[in-house]
């Protein structure tokens, strides 16, 4: 495993080493080593007539992610473990040209116009049916086509701890209703925070639900799977699924099943066991109920996940009523990677923070229409620490 240690006292270091003729301030100035393995050139392309390279963003603490404006991916973000040793804790790959080979993988990617599954691939908004593209099983995920990991973003701002970002989906774009201007901004912070921040607006009455859809890996992106994780969600409900994987439209009590996460557990603990829901879904992919007082719309802590053996820890806030837990079940170690590596099953974690599935359909969910007098607003912060 390749470890990269940032030493805290660097700066005292290359003080004591100073030859004749050289000063403090001047080793003072001397820019931190950067951690990315990324060959910019790789991501440097004009697609559509508009143009894509890759954003680097770093914090106080040494943490740095890369960015590429195609699908604004997060191509690398690396964290410390509690020894200082910095990993690279998201997979992707390692040029440009594989993301846009493969669409389906979602790696790093915001989401929208609507995140997760729409049962038969439609909705009912107003009395007016509209029709979205089946490519999963009878339902639509993730907006496809032409959703928002495949698309080209306008950067508004870069400096080295923000990406703001545009996007602009006309009318109908996947047989959605409205134009649909998303604002989104990625923050790295100096409290080792990757924050996001979602605004959109809408010409006319549509559905809007977007997240993100990092796969993570504590352990360093392609090293081994994530059944060694710790995992606890602050739900004490989830949606439970049919065998297409659509909300039933009840929520479930996790009390006494293996969707129970209100107290740590491993991940790997009880995927496998004979539980119906995870068995259709050959492991976790469902959407938990987080915890909020009703009406409330603060951003709350909804999960934590860690790793014992290196005391990796990430937190996740949010606004939204929902999150998913997805496990990488599908994963097969056939697809491209970075640096060589292999991502084979349940070799990463997603946490998106989102309504719930198939909302537009099921009406006692909370609502995700949206009208032009109205403001869409998400926030979601994936903060890394290390665990005492």
């Amino acid at each position: 495993m390749k470890s990269i240690i940032i030493c805290a006292s660097l700066l005292s270091v290359l003080t004591l080493g100073c030859g004749p003729g050289e000063t403090q301030e001047a080793n003072e100035k001397q820019e931190p080593q950067s951690l990315t393995a990324m060959d910019e050139s790789n991501f440097e392309k004009t697609i559509d007539g508009k143009p894509v390279k890759l954003y680097r963003l770093t914090n106080a603490n040494g943490m740095e992610m890369t960015v590429t404006n195609f699908g604004a991916r997060v191509v690398e973000l690396f964290a410390p473990d509690k020894e200082g040793n910095f990993e690279d804790v998201v997979l992707g790959y390692d040029n440009l040209e594989d993301y846009i080979n493969n669409p389906g993988s979602y790696y790093g990617a915001p989401i929208g116009r609507y995140g997760n599954r729409i049962a038969d691939a439609q909705f009912t908004l107003d009395g007016q049916t509209y029709a979205l593209e089946a490519n999963n099983g009878p339902n639509n995920l993730h907006g496809w086509p032409g959703g928002y990991h495949i698309v080209v973003w306008e950067v508004i701002e870069a400096t080295d701890q923000k990406l703001a970002m545009k996007y602009v989906s006309e009318d109908g774009h996947g047989g959605f209703p409205g134009e649909l201007t998303v604002h989104m901004n990625y923050f790295l912070t100096d409290d080792n925070e990757f924050k996001i921040t979602y605004e959109a607006r809408t010409d006319k009455p549509t559905i809007a639900n977007l997240t993100h859809h990092s796969f993570f890996n504590l352990n360093g992106h392609g090293e081994g799977d994530v059944k060694n994780h710790m995992l606890k969600l602050e739900a004490d409900r989830f949606t439970p699924v049919n065998e297409v994987l659509i909300p039933l439209g009840e929520l479930r009590p996790v009390k006494g099943t293996p969707m129970d996460f209100t107290s740590p557990h491993l991940i790997g603990e009880r995927i496998d066991s004979d539980y119906p829901q995870l068995q259709i879904a050959g492991g976790y992919d469902h959407n938990w109920v987080i915890n909020r007082e009703e009406g409330s719309d603060d951003t709350l802590l909804a999960a934590t996940v860690w790793v014992p053996e290196n005391g990796r820890k990430m937190e996740v806030y949010t606004d939204q009523p929902g999150v998913q837990v997805y496990t990488g079940n599908f994963m097969d170690g056939t697809s491209a990677s970075k640096g060589d590596k292999t991502y084979g099953k349940r070799g990463a974690i997603c946490l998106e923070t989102q309504h719930f599935p198939d909302s537009p359909n099921q009406t006692q969910f909370p609502s995700v229409t949206l009208r032009p007098e109205e403001t869409y607003t998400h926030e979601c912060v994936y903060k890394f620490s290390v665990m005492d």
